[in-house]
């Protein structure tokens, strides 16, 4: 069947295997025959890393082993979604402590990107609140990993794309919160200098994220919305089914263009300009906004969209977002989904994205001429030290891949020693140069 990442760009041919328990995934490995597989969850990945010939999925390694509720850990399969553990453990005081953008991501997925959220200068990125996890390695057998048992194998896991082994099940630390609401303020900034300073200036809060208009030129470049979030003491432990409004089908591609999305964005930007006031939010709407309309990745059009996100270090981080913005706003490309976002020191993880710095999203529908435009970006994100993120990764060269990841070389020794037939691979890992290319991709 034909598969993508959320970005439904680029596509591969692949054979689903979903094996029902731990042991007959054991058995598909063991019985592999030299036929390239990657571990796949719920498919949110935004590019090619959950892509090849053969997928091996998650979805019945969705069941919960146990809620320690003094331990304040959770233990579940690999295929379990964060909705699934939220719907569990909000009504209990309980909430994890790292949340990405969507809730439908499962823990194995949370734990092949080491996702993070909205605090990650607070609270670090999702592995960072892994007591442990069972790896069934590319062999059959099986590791338990944690950051201190079998720690090579957790620290290249931890942010490495499914390429060590499948996630079999993990657990969990919990954090207490009062209430299933959050307190949450915007402040609107005028340009990149306030945008920034604004973000300095609240790094004690617990859930910071900005909003960017890309769009926005001279004076006004980089001007954004900064929102704010702490867990409110009032209300309800709740849980609340919401239903969700889906998008029918594949917008046309040209709706989306510097028009529209310059509308959109002024009237989001004058939508917050005045306000500075606290309201308090269902935790749902406020960590999960798009998870509202169900398949809005089909607003980009039938050829799909890219999300762009890298981080620069702090000493380089205002002319080096400069540089970009103005790049973006000259092309006319821009993204309505911009996020800018501080982030805390990097972990000890090979492979995980996060350090030190400022982090910038970007969303860009596929067309032609996109890529040149990126490559031009990708030369900005480097020269500044930065980095980009593999989970939202579907073109980047394994050139500035190893520039940005210095420690590409341990991964990949650990890599070629546990997995000495090439077992585990994707399209990522080929183009990348972590693993040898052998599967068809295509655009459509």
């Amino acid at each position: 069947m034909r598969l993508s990442g959320w970005g439904r760009y680029p596509y591969a041919e692949a054979s689903v295997l979903a094996p029902r328990d731990a042991d007959s995934t054991a058995q598909i490995l063991k019985t592999s025959e030299g036929l390239r597989m990657i571990p796949r969850g719920a498919g949110r990945s935004y590019g090619d890393s959950a892509l090849a010939t053969r997928v091996l999925s998650s979805r019945y390694l969705d069941n919960f082993l146990s809620l320690d509720r003094r331990a304040q850990t959770i233990r579940c399969g690999a295929g379990t979604t964060l909705a699934e553990i939220l719907r569990v453990c909000v009504p209990q005081g309980l909430f994890l402590p790292v949340l990405s953008g969507t809730k439908t991501v499962t823990i194995g997925g949370a734990i092949a990107a080491d996702i993070h959220g909205k605090n990650h200068h607070v609270d670090g990125s999702f592995c960072d609140h892994i007591e442990r996890f069972t790896l069934l390695l590319p062999s059959g057998s099986t590791a338990v990993c944690s950051p201190t048992e079998n720690k090579e194998y957790f620290q290249a896991t931890c942010g490495g794309m499914g390429l060590t082994g499948m996630i079999l099940d993990a657990t969990v630390s919990l954090k207490k919160v009062p209430s299933a609401f959050i307190s949450a303020q915007s402040i609107p900034a005028a340009n990149l200098e306030e945008s920034l300073a604004l973000l300095r200036q609240h790094n004690d809060k617990q859930y910071v994220v900005a909003w960017v208009d890309c769009l926005a030129k001279e004076s006004a470049l980089g001007r954004g919305v900064i929102h704010l979030g702490s867990h409110s003491e009032t209300g309800k432990l709740e849980h609340r089914s919401k239903r969700r409004l889906s998008m029918p089908f594949t917008t046309p591609g040209f709706l989306l263009n510097r028009y529209t999305m310059g509308g959109f964005n002024q009237l989001y930007y004058a939508r917050h300009r005045f306000k500075k006031s606290v309201n308090s939010v269902y935790y749902d709407d406020y960590f999960f906004p798009l998870d509202s309309l169900k398949g809005w990745n089909r607003l980009y059009g039938s050829e799909g969209f890219l999300q762009y996100q890298f981080v620069l270090p702090d000493d380089a981080a205002e002319s080096g977002l400069r540089e970009t913005l103005e790049t973006v706003s000259r092309s006319g490309k821009g993204s309505f989904l911009a996020v800018l976002k501080r982030f805390g020191p990097a972990n000890a993880n090979w492979l995980s994205f996060p350090s030190e710095g400022v982090t910038l999203t970007l969303d860009f529908k596929y067309e032609p001429d996109l890529l040149p435009l990126l490559d031009r970006l990708d030369e900005i994100v480097l020269a500044a030290g930065g980095r980009h993120y593999l989970a939202k990764d579907a073109r980047m060269s394994a050139a500035v891949f190893r520039q940005g990841y210095p420690n590409w070389h341990q991964f990949k020794a650990l890599k070629d020693r546990i997995d000495p037939a090439g077992t585990l691979g994707s399209l990522q890992s080929d183009r990348l140069g972590l693993t040898q290319a052998g599967v068809r991709s295509s655009q459509r």
